[in-house]
């Protein structure tokens, strides 16, 4: 029976990415320097974006210019879905997105996560889960809608001088975040940019952890390769990277994005609505 559970379960999330069920308006109901499966990922994804706040935000120039390179982020917020595959711990992930309300789900052999606008689920499998569902929920989501996410409300950004990372020079802006958005707003980024392309190059990052304390430590991703996707320049391979004295210095794991799909049609609510069987996460 477990078996037939988890075979249904990991064909409705990739039936949802590969058909991009509509919704029926009748019934609208991993990184080893953070250990992902404890990280705080700042639960952005809980924001709902109105178009009264998107006509009203501006935006740095230098970062306008990051936003177009990438596709432009009038293209971005007209996506209503965003589907990918990668390689994870305990193997192959299918991660599906509502972009509009953010809800979430993550499917594999062993277990399935998912954020149905309520809570966190998780729907254990042959295995289970050997982490936090409610950190990971939505924590390579975040890294990978970069650049994109940092335009979410309640941000705040800061200008950096010319920067050298292995080797090259880029611009960048420090990222932060108003008290009460997300769980931890605390958390910070800093996005770094190649100056004549205006592509995305770089983020450094740091972690709130549950017990809330602020964390000084910056950790690094290189986007390594991008790919396009529907008119948008989207990740293909994230590179974390070890850290000798505040800098990278040289590669610790990486990330592979295969079949990503991003569209402007609505996802079916009934994707993250949680199975019988799964518990939401305390």
């Amino acid at each position: 029976m477990k078996k037939l559970i988890m075979a249904i379960s990991f064909l409705i999330a990739l039936s949802a990415c590969k058909n991009d069920k509509k919704e029926n308006p009748e019934n609208l109901n991993v990184a080893p320097s953070v250990k992902v499966e404890e990280a705080d990922s700042s639960e952005i994804s809980n924001i709902n974006i109105t178009k009264d706040e998107e006509k009203t935000k501006e935006f740095p120039a230098p970062l306008q210019s990051v936003f177009a390179t990438h596709g432009g982020l009038a293209h971005w917020k007209a996506m209503n879905n965003l589907c990918f595959e990668m390689k994870g711990r305990n193997g192959r992930e299918t991660h599906t997105i509502s972009l509009p309300d953010r809800k979430t789900k993550i499917e594999s052999k062993d277990w399935s996560i998912g954020y149905d606008g309520k809570g966190v689920w998780l729907l254990k499998h042959e295995l289970g889960y050997q982490g936090d569902p409610k950190f990971y929920h939505n924590l390579i989501f975040y890294f990978y809608a970069m650049p994109f996410i940092i335009s979410d409300p309640g941000t705040n950004y800061e200008a950096l001088g010319p920067t050298e990372l292995d080797g090259k020079m880029y611009n960048g802006y420090k990222v932060s975040y108003n008290q009460g958005v997300g769980t931890s707003p605390d958390d910070e980024y800093k996005l770094y940019f190649d100056p004549n392309t205006n592509k995305m190059a770089w983020l450094s990052y740091t972690v709130t952890f549950s017990d809330q304390k602020k964390n000084e430590d910056w950790h690094y991703i290189k986007y390594d390769k991008w790919q396009e996707v529907n008119g948008l320049l989207l990740p293909e391979k994230l590179v974390w990277y070890n850290v000798e004295k505040g800098k990278p210095k040289g590669k610790e794991m990486d990330i592979k994005f295969e079949k990503v799909t991003t569209t402007e049609t609505m996802l079916d609510g009934s994707v993250f609505k949680k199975p019988a069987e799964a518990e939401y996460v305390q």
